[in-house]
């Protein structure tokens, strides 16, 4: 991974690329602990321990409030196009993640929500992550990861 150059050894070991690499490995450990979870419908699981659902996906799961959201605030929570969440959306919508159904307050828009196995879905990622946050304070302290959420709290501020 590292470049011979040692003028290039900065693009693998700056902070952005240190947060990026540990936030693959998190999300990779969400996933691993959510495939082996029995509180999760079997097919979503199957889908999750052949990586069939990825980070990508944990977007709609980390973004989605419960009483759902529209395409584009969602899409802008997630920091990604309205494009290419509601390819998302769509996929999600096909193994029954969430629903589209009509916005309420506009009879021309959709909402995104969960549905009730998506909610299922959302509390074995409630339980994976904090497994997953209670492994990474193992691995590298309780002090260090303290001063991590903290500075990085501040830092998204």
């Amino acid at each position: 991974m590292h470049n011979s150059n040692p003028g290039q050894h900065w693009r693998h070991t700056h902070m952005g690329t240190l947060m990026s690499r540990a936030l693959g490995r998190f999300d990779a450990r969400v996933l691993s602990l959510m495939a082996r979870n029995e509180d999760v419908p079997l097919a979503l699981s199957n889908l999750a321990a052949r990586c069939q659902l990825t980070a990508a996906h944990v977007q709609i799961t980390r973004h989605l409030p419960e009483q759902g959201a529209r395409l584009t605030d969602l899409a802008a929570r997630a920091g990604i196009t309205k494009q290419a969440m509601g390819k998302l959306v769509d996929q999600c919508e096909a193994w029954g993640l969430v629903c589209r159904t009509s916005d309420p307050l506009d009879a021309r828009a959709r909402t995104v929500q969960f549905t009730p196995v998506g909610l299922a879905w959302l509390s074995a990622f409630q339980m994976a992550v904090a497994q997953a946050e209670d492994e990474m304070r193992q691995a590298i302290g309780p002090e260090v990861a303290t001063v991590i959420a903290l500075g990085l709290e501040a830092y998204v501020a």
